[in-house]
């Protein structure tokens, strides 16, 4: 009796329990609680995104389009989907009516299908040569951005590319870009130097289809209010006057982007004072806003780095960057999608900003860098490393400055000239210019980048010609970078300092401190080599001169021939202990790349096996003393 009782009660105390589950699991179901407990809330709405949805003053529709069913999408895409989702429902937790989203399932020879095409979403190809859709589209009234397909890759950007979209439909003009250049971005008509013309860079082309393009010159001495984001590209002999002229375009809360450059390789200039000699590469720079906000570069040096050096053999040219993703942030969303860059004979900052300033860096060099005068930058092969001394740190090569400016004029422009005295019959001249502002009202953010070059078609893109039509591939993430910071700064302050969701590459750092170790010690070694040989030199020619008889000069003694022989003995040592020292690098590395793969593959299922076996040992204690 007592077992049916304890059976009847344990039955009833499971159908109770069960019944408890599932009414609060279906009370839960109408409230939508979400923790994110991931290391740096990965899966929490930035501020700038919540206030961007809470500016939201008009309905704005969000179309997504999802293919649905087993055989719609591949396996690995189904989980990113259902995320693409999540995100999409915390947008519509912020805006609320302000948000409306539409979920489709663009089945084959559906209208569903048809809407999707119509709205710019592109068909993704299975192996079976099935199409499924995985995109969105962002409309209000007439205006509408489309993301044909969203992409696992730019998982980390998913937010940053969702609330641009809201933000850009949002707005109903075009906006409005600023283009300062001194040299012809636009193209130009007819070049006194080369006697032709010349088409528009790629990268003007590029901008024109999303921006109201708008030239600025150089020689301006006020920025046109309607320019809210200004592209600075190259301000070679800027005057005083333009200078002033961004200065307060700042102040006033315009966004400033500036590629400046110690030595501009496309921009090959005649010198005024050599006119029969080659033409050589421009600088410039921005001496006074940079000595105002804490930033120096050197006009007339460039940047060496052997880690990101380009070529091989005698086309080696440690002034021609090669950067891949170790040099750039990929915390931000400007350059985290960025794979390489092509960094030709740029400069370096070195920053010490003044209170109320805060440095991003955007791009750095390696520890294993330095500092060269133009005169050798484009010095290549085994001439480019002779008496390289690394640095040992890193040095920005591009940088963002966040926070309420100062001018760099406190006491405003000095006259150019004494104004000439009035005739007495002459009215005073109307004073239109505005006055002067000395700090920036709200917080504002300039990108700086010490190179130009890469803007150019030369650097950034292969022209090519297929079937008689002209075809244009970018070589690199050059124009890819210039139009994110374009597109972060019009996103408004709210967006600047979004940062990516995740980060999904970690290099091996201990890996590439070990190389740059290694290359210092044996570039040290280098070095040391050439000072020996430079002392034993001089110590044969003083031998030489030593002796009086002229002849004989050119017969070497003994000891002169001891002490060549020894420092030939010294080379060849030498170089064996830069062999050993490459050899021991690549083991080091090999070894150290295996013992990760090791601890990454084999600790875990390990862990979890010892403690199986611990916890079976246990059980089987506390049973035997039962």
């Amino acid at each position: 009796m007592k077992n049916y009782e304890s059976v009847l009660y344990s039955a009833a105390g499971c159908v109770a329990l069960a019944v408890l589950l599932v009414a609060f699991n279906f009370l839960a179901s109408t409230v939508a609680v979400r923790a994110d407990l991931t290391d740096g809330r990965l899966y929490t709405l930035s501020d700038g995104t919540r206030k961007i949805l809470g500016k939201l003053d008009a309905p704005v529709k969000l179309r997504l389009y999802i293919s649905k069913g087993e055989s719609a999408m591949p396996v690995q895409l189904r989980s990113f989907a259902q995320r693409v989702e999540d995100v999409v429902r915390e947008f519509k937790s912020v805006a609320g009516a302000n948000l409306v989203i539409e979920k489709y399932n663009p089945k084959p020879d559906s209208d569903e299908e048809d809407a999707a095409q119509l709205d710019g979403i592109e068909p993704q190809q299975l192996g079976t040569g099935e199409a499924f859709y995985l995109g969105l589209s962002v409309s209000q009234l007439d205006r509408k951005q489309a993301i044909p397909a969203v992409s696992p890759q730019r998982e980390r950007l998913l937010e940053y590319d969702l609330i641009r979209a809201i933000a850009r439909v949002a707005t109903p003009d075009k906006p409005v870009l600023g283009l300062m250049s001194a040299v012809p971005v636009l193209g130009e008509r007819f070049n006194p130097m080369t006697r032709q013309g010349s088409e528009p860079w790629v990268l003007a082309n590029e901008l024109k289809r999303d921006f109201n393009v708008k030239t600025v010159n150089m020689s301006a001495e006020t920025i046109d209010p309607g320019i809210k984001v200004l592209l600075l590209i190259h301000p070679r002999d800027i005057s005083d006057k333009t200078e002033y002229a961004l200065d307060q375009f700042v102040l006033r809360g315009g966004k400033l982007i500036a590629f400046v450059d110690p030595f501009m390789f496309f921009d090959q200039q005649p010198n005024p004072m050599m006119p029969m000699q080659q033409q050589q590469g421009t600088s410039s720079s921005l001496p006074t806003l940079f000595k105002a906000w804490g930033i120096e570069m050197d006009p007339g040096k460039v940047i060496a780095d052997v880690v990101f050096a380009s070529g091989g053999g005698q086309r080696y040219t440690p002034t021609v960057l090669s950067l891949n993703r170790t040099a750039l942030n990929r915390e931000d969303v400007t350059t985290s999608q960025i794979e390489s860059l092509l960094y030709a004979f740029g400069g370096a900052f070195v920053v010490k900003p003044p209170e109320g300033l805060k440095v991003t860096e955007l791009i750095k060099s390696s520890a294993t860098s330095m500092m060269v005068d133009n005169v050798v930058a484009s010095v290549s092969g085994d001439a480019a490393t002779k008496g390289f001394v690394p640095s040992g740190k890193s040095l920005p090569l591009a940088l963002r400055l966040t926070g309420k400016f100062k001018t760099a004029f406190p006491s405003g422009l000095k006259p150019d000239e004494p104004a000439k005295p009035a005739a007495k019959d002459a009215k005073p001249e109307a004073k239109t210019a505005a006055p002067q502002l000395k700090e920036s009202g709200t917080e504002n953010s300039v990108i700086l980048v010490a190179d130009a070059d890469m803007l150019a078609d030369g650097a950034a893109v292969d022209v090519q010609t297929v079937f008689g039509q002209r075809v244009v591939v970018p070589s690199n993430g050059n124009l890819n970078l210039a139009q994110n910071m374009v597109e972060q700064l019009f996103a408004g302050d709210d967006l600047i300092g979004l940062r990516s969701r995740a980060t999904g590459f970690r290099p091996l750092t201990v890996i590439r401190e070990m190389e740059a170790r290694a290359q210092q010690q044996y570039f040290g070694k280098i070095q040391s080599l050439e000072k020996e040989l430079q002392q034993s030199s001089e110590k044969i020619q003083s031998l030489q001169k030593g002796r009086a008889d002229a002849k004989s000069a050119q017969i070497l003694s003994p000891q002169q021939q001891a002490e060549l022989e020894a420092f030939r003995k010294r080379v060849i040592e030498t170089r064996h202990d830069l062999k050993e020292l490459r050899k021991n690098l690549r083991q080091d590395a090999e070894s150290l790349q295996f013992w990760t793969k090791v601890v990454n593959i084999a600790v875990m299922p390990l862990l979890v096996a010892f403690l199986g076996l611990g916890f079976a040992m246990l059980r089987r204690k506390r049973a035997a003393a039962i």
